[in-house]
């Protein structure tokens, strides 16, 4: 079964994100559609296997081993078909991603509107690697 978790998932964000007072100096961002985030270092990577998890959870297509990628419009299903999140919990879950370097957006924002519904392609990394942490 999918360890996709919209609620979960919702929360780890919100634990990413800087708190009032914090030096974010040192912030990794996080790329999403509508909103680019900054996101602590620290707290992020402290989440790594999770997301990892979670992104494991994802139709094949998204990985680069079994399918190298698909579009964001085919994250709101996991692996079994089931709805899992709404648009919202797959952009939080894509910024993440990328903040670790776990996901990679293989279409350029300026390219976007080509697309199919106008939105990107990503990829789950088979390595998967730090982004500045």
């Amino acid at each position: 079964m999918s360890k996709l978790d919209a609620s979960r998932l919702d929360v780890i964000f919100r634990d990413s994100l800087f708190k009032d007072g914090e030096d974010s100096t040192d912030h990794v961002v996080g790329e999403g559609i509508l909103h680019n985030f900054g996101l602590h270092p620290g707290r992020l990577e402290s989440h790594r296997q999770e997301i990892s998890d979670m992104l494991d959870g994802l139709p094949p297509e998204f990985h680069e081993k079994t399918g190298g990628g698909w579009s964001f419009l085919n994250a709101c299903d996991d692996k079994d078909g089931r709805l899992w999140g709404q648009h919202t919990n797959m952009e939080q879950l894509f910024a993440i991603g990328q903040a670790l370097g776990i996901v990679k957006c293989q279409t350029p924002r300026d390219m976007w509107d080509i697309m199919p519904g106008s939105m990107p392609y990503y990829v789950v990394l088979a390595e998967r690697g730090l982004n500045g942490i």
